[in-house]
């Protein structure tokens, strides 16, 4: 455990959570806990293949700070066997090199379309993101630094959809995958006109739409109701490019958000393009839309800037992934592939490791594969890209690129497992920027029916989503934790109920208590929840869950409540040296190294709680497992923030329990409490866990507020 800092307050805990018996019939409400040992095991697991860890891009020069001896010793002590590698490159709208060596399309300017080198050179320490300058999308899913080209004011520059969407490489018609641009003007505004500026190749058929019935407030994220509607005079099936204004209604509309349609390409290029790439999909390069003047000019509602925060926000379909030299991202770097494999953390297994798609080339992602066979490193599981959804994309057009991904991907290597896409989000359906009425089915069951149209439903062997559940981090932590089981149980259903087989693995690529800094990641709620996701998602059969936070990380701020925290089991200072232990290590700790055991496959059964909260929500779940030598092993998660709960444990040779020596361990006030101190907050105490030896430990198995309890006996059996 980390030193204590000097000149902290030391906080006054609160009393013990193991107390007498007779003060707990007076302090305590009794809870029985049943493990439904006759209906047989709900999972097989092996700990150390089943549960993880996440290693994700950061700053340039954290690679360096982050993979020191000291610092791997540290991540190696929460038990995880296998690692997930995260593509921050994916997430910020950068195109991935992930070999600083390689070659550019257009070799002679140092631009185009990017192959990373196979040849084996020195080892790879740290590789590198490159902006887009044909960027579409004004916010993307990481720093959110970059901008839209469509109005950044600039005529010179445009956005270009994705190369690899177009007929040429689906072999479809570009109907099939046509490729939009929205505009949201922030609120309802009055429309009844556009001019484009478009760019090469342009479109020759295209729809102009408004958005009717989204509710005050509410964004593209937010899935508002409504639908898609036609200007009457939005159709255009005769686009011959250049600059064009067109009148889209006699009488102007007000609307919040606008859609260009994009149904068929001119297949022209720039001048000068000789790569056949130039020529595919669909440019712009600015857009105006608002009211007609009697001038002839359009009083425009977009606000043109070279700045996201500047400028209207805008979503595209899709990103052409050329790029130049001169594009590097300043402030992104992701960890060398070979940096990950010799660090000790994969432990000479397979990792879960990505490819990029939507800013790469199917070239670019088998020479990744051929890299990492000829190092001679573990592989197995590959996963397609990373959260499509959170660029607002199609399950047509991510269908459409998995397959030509797989192709690639398996002339590397026929043996890879491929898989994902690693949803940022289970809640994608009806996702209005890509719903095309009046098909309305969700997300998974239209990529789910893709695959099965172009025979490449055995390429999904696995099924990757992150899980964050709670986007209100300000909120109250307490009414949160205590639907966190539930949503997560939802979550599940509602795969099964689109259609996922139930024959194919479901991975958890990334959890944690949000994607948003706050308090509740680093005080006992956020190990809370890191547990009780975990044991409840292999309990019901998941093949791997990866804790994202496992890299030691400093306090993060958030704006909207000034509150403070990270997904992170080790706080850090800047130079990412170790400076606190977080409640998240201790999560950890507790499944890998004292609920499960690490020296092979164990049972998982299903085991209840007999009283809930309001609404059902549960108050304390249980996960059991049984061991290989016979003993069981049981986790208890009180979400209760108030009442402490007498347990008595209820299994088909209860009475073994009874008359058992158990041993307990637990983890609660009495080991860790935050003290919020904005970027300065601390635990005190930071450990150790609570253990004890129980004699007739049914009658004595006491869960205090707020904590995590592993009780263990053996079988008479």
């Amino acid at each position: 455990m980390p030193n204590w800092l000097t000149g902290r307050a030391c906080a006054i805990l609160g009393a013990l959570a193991l107390v007498s018996p007779a003060r707990a019939q007076t302090t305590r409400d009794n809870l029985i806990v049943r493990v439904d040992v006759a209906a047989g095991p709900t999972a097989a697991i092996d700990p150390v293949t089943a549960l993880g860890g996440a290693l994700d891009g950061h700053r340039p020069g954290d690679a360096a700070r982050l993979y020191t001896p000291r610092n791997i010793q540290a991540l190696a002590r929460a038990g995880f066997g296998v690692v997930a590698y995260r593509l921050r490159t994916e997430l910020a709208n950068d195109a991935w090199h992930w070999n600083p060596a390689g070659r550019w399309s257009d070799s002679a300017h140092a631009r185009g379309y990017w192959t990373s080198d196979t040849a084996l050179g020195a080892p790879i320490e740290t590789s590198r993101g490159y902006r887009l300058p044909r960027r579409g999308n004004t916010v993307d899913q990481a720093d959110n630094r970059g901008y839209s080209r469509i109005d950044d004011g600039d005529t010179t520059s445009f956005w270009k959809s994705d190369p690899y969407l177009d007929s040429t490489y689906t072999g479809e018609p570009d109907a099939r995958h046509p490729q939009w641009v929205i505009v949201d003007l922030g609120r309802p505004r009055a429309v009844d006109a556009i001019r484009i500026w478009w760019a090469a190749p342009y479109a020759t058929r295209y729809d102009v739409e408004y958005w009717a019935g989204e509710p005050p407030g509410s964004g593209l994220d937010e899935n508002p109701d409504g639908a898609w509607h036609l200007f009457p005079l939005g159709r255009v099936t005769d686009a011959t490019g250049g600059r064009e204004q067109r009148r889209l209604t006699a009488t102007a509309i007000r609307t919040r958000f606008v859609r260009l349609w994009l149904r068929a390409s001119s297949h022209t290029a720039l001048p000068g393009g000789r790569d056949p790439r130039d020529a595919l999909g669909y440019a712009i390069r600015e857009l105006t839309l608002g009211v007609l003047q009697a001038s002839g000019d359009i009083a425009d509602h977009i606000r043109h800037a070279a700045s996201h925060d500047q400028q209207t926000v805008i979503a595209v379909s899709s990103t052409d992934a050329w790029h130049r030299a001169s594009d590097l991202d300043a402030a992104l770097e992701q960890p060398g592939l070979d940096l990950v494999y010799r660090s000790g953390l994969t432990r000479g297994r397979a990792p879960l490791i990505p490819v990029p798609v939507l800013f790469g080339t199917p070239d670019d992602a088998a020479a990744e594969i051929a890299y990492l066979r000829r190092r001679g490193y573990p592989l197995d599981r590959v996963e397609i890209g990373e959260e499509p959804d959170g660029q607002y994309v199609s399950p047509d057009d991510y269908g459409a690129l998995y397959v030509q991904w797989v192709r690639a991907v398996h002339a590397a290597d026929s043996a890879i497992h491929t898989g994902g896409p690693s949803w940022q989000s289970t809640s994608t359906d009806l996702m209005m920027a890509w719903r095309d009425d009046p098909d309305t089915r969700p997300w998974l069951t239209r990529f789910l029916d893709y695959l099965r149209e172009h025979g490449n439903e055995r390429s999904l062997t696995f099924f990757s989503f992150e899980w964050y559940p709670f986007d209100s981090i300000c909120e109250p932590s307490a009414p949160q934790l205590a639907s966190a089981t539930s949503l997560l149980d939802s979550a599940l259903a509602k795969l099964a109920a689109e259609g996922l087989p139930l024959g194919v693995p479901r991975i958890i690529a990334e959890y944690g208590y949000s994607a948003f800094a706050g308090e509740a990641e680093v005080n006992r709620a956020g190990a809370l929840l890191d547990a009780d996701a975990a044991a409840n998602f292999v309990t019901q059969g998941g093949a791997q869950a990866y804790l994202y936070g496992w890299e030691p990380s400093p306090l993060d701020k958030n704006d909207e409540c000034d509150s403070w925290g990270n997904n992170t089991m080790f706080v850090s200072d800047a130079a990412r040296r170790i400076r606190d232990t977080t409640s998240t290590y201790f999560a950890a700790r507790m499944l890998t190294g004292e609920w499960l055991d690490s020296t092979g496959v164990q049972q998982l059964y299903r085991a209840t709680a007999s009283r809930r909260g309001p609404r059902g929500a549960a108050l304390v779940t249980a996960y059991a497992a049984r061991w290989r030598d016979g003993t069981w092993s049981l986790l208890l998660v009180n979400m209760d923030p108030r009442r402490t709960w007498r347990v008595a444990v209820q299994l088909d040779d209860a009475a073994t329990l009874a008359h058992a020596s158990t041993t307990m361990v637990q983890f609660g006030a009495a080991s860790y409490v935050w003290h919020a101190r904005r970027s300065s907050g601390f635990p005190h105490p930071d450990g150790p866990l609570v253990r004890r030896g129980l004699i007739n430990g049914a009658a004595r198995l006491v869960l205090p507020p707020w904590s995590l309890t592993v009780v263990r006996w053996a079988s008479s059996r």
